[in-house]
């Protein structure tokens, strides 16, 4: 499986490793993703999520409901 965010949609970059010599190679910056579980109360289930740390910081501000609710309007979420 990919490394993407289920809730944001974040995803890995590409970009240089530049030396002191200024010679670049490709990289990868990749996303900090977690594997969490989250309670839902209206539906009294937990779900395991693979999400990055600023989708964790968004459910503690909004709620695990709203943010699920802008990710599948969003596309992100498709369980």
């Amino acid at each position: 499986m990919s490394r993407v965010c289920e809730l944001t949609g974040k995803k890995a970059m590409t970009g240089n490793n530049v030396s002191f010599s200024m010679n670049k190679t490709k990289r990868r910056f990749n996303v900090n993703l977690f594997k969490k579980k989250f309670y839902l109360p209206e539906e009294d289930k937990w779900v395991t999520l693979k999400v990055s740390t600023r989708a964790i910081k968004n459910v503690n501000k909004k709620g695990i409901t709203q943010v699920m609710k802008e990710a599948r309007a969003k596309g992100f979420l498709t369980k």
